[in-house]
């Protein structure tokens, strides 16, 4: 199988993405579950998991933005298993 250079960046720069959504997905609940320790934060706290779960809606979004991406440069041949060992 022949792995050209643009293919490799494209992975590269969509794993990127895909790591920094991940940060922000963990970011977002660890402080709305910080803020649900006071009463006068939980309305904020309520936001930031509502922003956290968007995020997670996120992911799959890159993952399939990744496939398309790839596509047009012919790196998914029919019958060819789009992802990798490392699901990103």
């Amino acid at each position: 199988m022949h792995v050209g250079h643009e293919e490799l960046v494209i992975r590269q720069r969509y794993e990127t993405v895909s790591i920094v959504n991940d940060i922000l997905i963990a970011a977002w609940f660890i402080v709305g579950s910080v803020m649900f320790f006071s009463p006068d934060w939980t309305r904020t706290g309520t936001w930031c998991f509502l922003f956290g779960s968007v995020e997670l809606l996120v992911r799959p979004v890159i993952r399939l933005s990744r496939q398309l991406h790839l596509r047009r440069f012919g790196s998914l041949r029919e019958g060819a298993t789009p992802e990798s060992s490392q699901d990103y």
